[in-house]
């Protein structure tokens, strides 16, 4: 039997030993007093919350939080959204299912993604000493190995393995277009200043399974991190050239990474207080806000209605109508 992904089913349907990522489990305590399960399980194409009646503290146990279990039930509407009832679950063996079925993935080709991100630092980037702290971290192949497969966030823009990647060279892309209209702005510092605004999130997001933040992400935050790597790979060029490393550009970098989420309700450290730095905060909420608005309008469930729900991050239902037809074409970041 084919596999039915989340976003396909139907209430009323009959779901048969079918593969679930648990990315969230819960035993919880009936109005009589007896136990149930509430899990949220979930497949690249979205989550379903899941239900046990009568259930024991041995089954919860046995349900592995953030893995992977075969689930028969039935699916129910509940207030107007699906939910789906287990009446059973087994154990998920090793191979016996694709993982890339749980995790969302860019839809562009991460190897010429990466190959334009190369290209654009190493022969963009003109200063000598910006370029080589960018190619101090493409030298870095554990960490650009990372950056090829991080997603850019857990659940807002870019939440897919690629996310991050194709972000960031979308982000280049736009800078290369945009920035020569500003000719007193330094289109190398804004350059590397995209690259590294996010690279903390390398290591901020964990992406094995399911996406999570990860001990050193809580603790840290991905701006921290990158900061912090700004000064090693530094280190590391002063102790290679033995010259030191102009401090204006290593300020102006690290200002861009502690500025580009613009407010410090939304997290940043401090506030744009350059020319560079403003660019690359209104940049980066572009790109993100443009993702979040057409993921939005691919993902919607309801193939009528012209508007999707109420999206609390944006404060806004979204038009789904297409006047120029342009969103019924593939789109990829450009190459």
């Amino acid at each position: 039997m084919s596999r039915r992904f989340i976003n396909q089913l139907e209430p009323g349907e009959r779901v048969e030993d079918q593969v679930f990522l648990i990315k969230q489990k819960d035993l919880r305590t009936t109005n009589n007093g007896g136990l149930y399960i509430h899990a949220v399980l979930t497949d690249r194409t979205g989550q379903i919350p899941g239900r046990m009646w009568q259930a024991t503290q041995k089954v919860f146990e046995f349900i592995p939080e953030g893995g992977f279990m075969r689930f028969t039930g039935r699916c129910e509407n509940y207030k107007g959204s699906l939910q789906f009832i287990i009446d059973g679950v087994r154990e998920a063996a090793e191979g016996s299912f694709d993982v890339a079925d749980f995790m969302p993935v860019t839809p562009g080709n991460i190897d010429e993604m990466w190959r334009r991100v190369r290209a654009i630092l190493t022969k963009e980037v003109r200063h000598p000493d910006v370029r080589a702290l960018c190619e101090e971290f493409l030298a870095d192949e554990p960490l650009m190995e990372k950056f090829r497969k991080a997603p850019a966030a857990i659940q807002l823009h870019h939440a897919y393995v690629g996310g991050l990647l194709e972000h960031t060279l979308s982000l280049l892309e736009v800078a290369l277009r945009v920035i020569p209209l500003y000719p007193k702005l330094s289109l190398d510092i804004v350059l590397a200043g995209l690259f590294l605004h996010d690279i903390g999130k390398t290591e901020e997001l964990g992406y094995e399974t399911n996406f999570h933040y990860t001990d050193e992400g809580q603790l840290l935050g991905h701006v921290s991190l990158a900061v912090m790597w700004i000064d090693a790979k530094i280190r590391a060029i002063e102790n290679r050239t033995e010259r030191p490393f102009p401090p204006e550009i290593r300020w102006a970098l690290q200002h861009i990474v502690v500025s580009h989420h613009g407010q410090y309700e939304f997290g940043a450290l401090k506030l744009p207080a350059t020319p560079e730095a403003a660019a690359v905060h209104y940049l980066d909420n572009l790109d993100a806000k443009v993702n979040i608005f057409l993921s939005e309008i691919e993902n919607d469930k309801d193939p009528v209605g012209h508007w999707t729900n109420y999206l609390p991050s944006l404060g806004t239902k979204i038009l789904k109508l297409d006047p120029m037809n342009v969103r019924t074409k593939k789109n990829h970041p450009a190459t």
